[in-house]
């Protein structure tokens, strides 16, 4: 297999945008990874088009990729739609990669774009719930048992929490924290959808959502696209690009019946495919779809002891300027969550961290990266999970 860099990375700014398209979105994040790796759009062999909403929002289906590329450059160059719950844009990122290192072509691109806001805001719902087992929907309804908030996942996510606090110190005041933490390195990103200076105490005064969450512990619904340019380090250089090196990419399927495998395995099965473990990491940025998750993944990536989490919080050690900072980008609660981009969107954050162009909110010696998705449900865990590691060249 061949060695493999991101070229280029590229994204909109992450937000509601009713009045833009697919294509605009897609245009916008292509040209700008495009421009950053020193390529045009002719140089690709392939691409690789992540998204999991568009059937049931825009009833775009079958050919979302090809509809989507329109006006990038990149019509007429073999495409590959991709789908896989939260993990998608990471797991075009994972098939960009196998492209170029198997050598079936030089230079592959993965993009991935989401339009999750209509004027009929029902729709985004729908899409969530479309992630559960459809002949399950009962079973896994009476199984939660938290009273049907109208947002399924919110219901996961609020039961997650309640098991991470059985078996740990953490509070809901940590849960709040996170929130705190991540949008004000949110407020540090132009291209994040919320960002801004919050307290422990407005966070658990919002409005209540599911269990120990309220509103700003939630990522919000959201539009935006991100893409990367996968190549070899040859051809990088040919450019003139400054790439990052694609150290690692696992993709993780969940068995149902078992909670707490998923993302250790995938990870186990990336820092082994790195050369690397947890304690070479420099900056994280993980799926936060609600703030308990950061705690939680934090452990499941061996990144601190079992129940150790919130003691790295409180500390202050996962905030900008502390030894393992998380999130910088403001994580999806802060930045957003446009599902078939927000992986890509991960990757454009560690990219730029491990290049050292991330202004304000720049790591000090950011040389590796780690990025994690989990998405969907399979009961009781996640469905899907990726990790990715990114290293500077």
């Amino acid at each position: 297999m061949r060695d493999v860099v991101v070229a280029g990375v590229g994204m909109t700014r992450f937000g509601r945008f009713l009045d833009r398209s697919f294509a605009s979105l897609v245009t916008e994040a292509v040209g700008a990874a495009l421009t950053d790796a020193g390529a045009t759009a002719d140089s690709a062999g392939l691409v690789y088009y992540s998204n999991s909403g568009a059937g049931l929002i825009q009833g775009q289906e079958s050919v979302r990729g090809q509809h989507a590329v329109r006006g990038s450059g990149l019509e007429g160059i073999p495409l590959i739609n991709v789908e896989n719950a939260c993990a998608s844009g990471s797991t075009a990122v994972n098939q960009a990669w196998l492209a170029v290192a198997a050598g079936q072509v030089d230079v592959a691109v993965a993009v991935g774009a989401e339009k999750l806001n209509h004027v009929d805001k029902s729709r985004a719902f729908v899409v969530m719930t479309a992630a559960l087992d459809q002949d399950r929907l009962d079973e896994i309804y009476a199984d939660l048992g938290e009273g049907g908030t109208g947002s399924v996942f919110m219901d996961i996510y609020a039961r997650f929490a309640r098991w991470y606090r059985e078996r740990t110190d953490a509070t809901q005041n940590d849960f709040a924290q996170v929130a705190v933490k991540n949008h004000a390195h949110g407020a540090l990103n132009p291209k994040a959808q919320y960002g801004g200076v919050l307290t422990v105490e407005e966070v658990l005064a919002a409005r209540p959502i599911s269990g120990d969450l309220t509103l700003p512990m939630c990522a919000p619904m959201s539009d935006g696209a991100a893409a990367a340019v996968i190549t070899t380090p040859e051809i990088a250089t040919r450019w003139g690009a400054e790439p990052a090196r694609l150290l690692a990419t696992a993709i993780g399927a969940a068995r149902p019946g078992v909670y707490g495998e998923l993302v250790p395995d995938t990870a186990r099965r990336a820092y082994e495919m790195a050369g690397l473990g947890p304690e070479d990491i420099d900056v994280v940025e993980c799926h936060d779809a609600a703030s308990p998750a950061e705690l939680i993944v934090m452990e499941e990536l061996g990144l601190c002891e079992p129940g150790k989490a919130p003691a790295l919080l409180r500390e202050g050690a996962t905030t900008l300027g502390g030894r393992l900072p998380i999130n910088p980008s403001g994580g999806l609660g802060s930045k957003g969550h446009p599902v078939g981009a927000t992986g890509l969107g991960q990757l454009v954050e560690l990219v730029d961290q491990v290049r050292g162009r991330c202004g304000d909110r720049q790591v000090d010696g950011a040389r590796i990266g780690l990025a994690e998705n989990a998405g969907g449900y399979i009961g009781p865990d996640a469905a899907a999970a990726s990790v990715t590691i990114v290293g500077a060249a």
